[in-house]
């Protein structure tokens, strides 16, 4: 019989990620599934997109033991405590034309938490689990040109535009049919520790 993986469960100072619960994708569209959110993520997706998305990160974790994690604002009685804002975490690059199978980390956050560092306290906790728990080589990020305050974080986050990975797509951006690639080896996450 197969021994039942434990649940998904991490804490940083002001964040919780975890597993997905059936009480959370409701409010996570609801919050995030907004023109200003998905502005550069291909747009509001309809009732069989959501559908799609859900599946896709649930599979995710059943397959590689790794996902978009939920994303909790800890309750400690400040701006949106505890409640939802978003997800991020760890997935295997899957698009056509990315570095197929490469670990990639993503974000998204609801509009109200854009601003205050917590994209940016999730990212580095992902990136930490990426590096330590799951011995990954590297880890690129995906976003479009128009996207700063996406490639921004990358850039703080230490992750360097690696444009001989960048790809046709006009999934995101059909302006310009391109999704942009930043990257960060262990070596290089060890020396920013």
């Amino acid at each position: 019989m197969a021994e039942a993986m434990a649940a998904f469960h991490l804490e940083t100072d002001r964040l919780i990620l975890r597993d997905w619960q059936e009480r959370d994708w409701e409010p996570c569209f609801a919050l995030t599934n907004t023109p200003a959110v998905m502005r550069w993520l291909g747009g509001v997706l309809d009732a069989e997109g959501m559908r799609r998305q859900r599946e896709r990160l649930e599979a995710y974790n059943a397959e590689h033991g790794h996902t978009f994690w939920v994303l909790l604002r800890k309750d400690d009685g400040g701006h949106l405590s505890g409640e939802l804002i978003g997800f991020c975490g760890l997935k295997k690059a899957n698009q056509q034309g990315a570095p197929i199978g490469d670990f990639e980390i993503g974000w998204r956050l609801r509009e109200d938490a854009w601003g205050r560092g917590y994209a940016r306290e999730a990212a580095q906790a992902a990136l930490a689990l990426a590096f330590e728990r799951f011995s990954a080589p590297h880890v690129i990020a995906l976003t479009v040109e128009g996207n700063e305050p996406s490639w921004g974080l990358m850039c703080r986050l230490g992750m360097k535009r690696r444009r001989d990975l960048d790809f046709a797509s006009d999934e995101f951006d059909p302006e310009t049919g391109r999704i942009i690639v930043y990257s960060i080896d262990r070596d290089e996450w060890r020396a920013i520790g």
